[in-house]
């Protein structure tokens, strides 16, 4: 038996007429080998690039928050979900959320999450939850600010998106996210009521609605209803709350 030789072969198949099929499938499986591993190369290759670029992203929106608040620098904690308690470290574990739990579209979250708080004289003034959910086309990921009383919101703004240039994404407009500071979370017998409406706001519970966004609207107003309830942050607000944050 002959050995193969892959020189001699590969001259063999260029030589082939082009309307040969057999040539014709060889170069179509070639191109997309080699588009396929130069686009894996440049995924693998640029991954770390992107994170630290979303990152970035993420502290610079932090601090862009605490600015307009006119607040110092607070302090973060972990903390456990499901009980609301402080954790001494993340184990990097998720839980799988089921389709009545997930509000936010995440299909599953974390276990322990990171929360910035800001105290004073002992008190908690602020609270800062990160917070992510689905919009139209992306995920929309962001920090959402209490006062004191853990129901009013002082701020909401977002750092990651990809939603219509024009009108979905216009959530990253500050005169939109300045519409959130001083609404009520929750009505008077704690049932959250935050919501982004159609059109104009009518009351404390409600943001004016983008136009043309009514989907992206929707999903900025889930996502901040499922942190605040039992599957986001509600354990841990209530926690606060019954250990006398008023």
């Amino acid at each position: 038996m002959n050995n193969f030789n892959p020189l001699k072969f590969w001259h063999s198949f260029l030589a082939m007429p082009n309307a040969n099929p057999v040539k014709t499938i060889g170069v179509a499986f070639l191109v997309a080998l080699v588009c396929s591993f130069m686009v894996s190369f440049t995924a693998v290759t640029l991954k770390p690039l992107q994170d630290a670029n979303r990152l970035g992203e993420s502290v610079a929106s932090l601090t862009d928050m605490l600015d307009v608040l006119g607040v110092g620098i607070p302090e973060p904690r972990l903390v456990e979900l499901s009980s609301g308690a402080y954790a001494k470290r993340d184990p990097g574990t998720q839980v799988e959320l089921l389709p009545d739990q997930d509000l936010a579209g995440l299909g599953k979250i974390e276990t322990v999450s990171t929360v910035y708080e800001l105290s004073e004289g002992g008190r908690i003034k602020l609270v800062i939850l990160p917070v992510r959910g689905a919009g139209y086309k992306s995920t929309l990921k962001g920090y959402l600010a209490l006062k004191e009383d853990l129901n009013t919101i002082a701020a909401l703004t977002f750092h990651q998106q990809d939603e219509t240039p024009g009108m979905g994404a216009r959530i990253m407009e500050k005169p939109w996210q300045a519409l959130w500071a001083g609404k009520q979370a929750a009505d008077e017998n704690g049932v959250i009521r935050i919501e982004v409406v159609k059109g104009a706001s009518e009351g404390v519970h409600e943001v004016d609605g983008i136009s043309g966004a009514t989907r992206t609207g929707s999903g900025v107003g889930d996502l901040v209803q499922f942190w605040l309830g039992p599957q986001g942050y509600g354990p841990y607000l209530a926690r606060l709350k019954a250990e006398g944050v008023r």
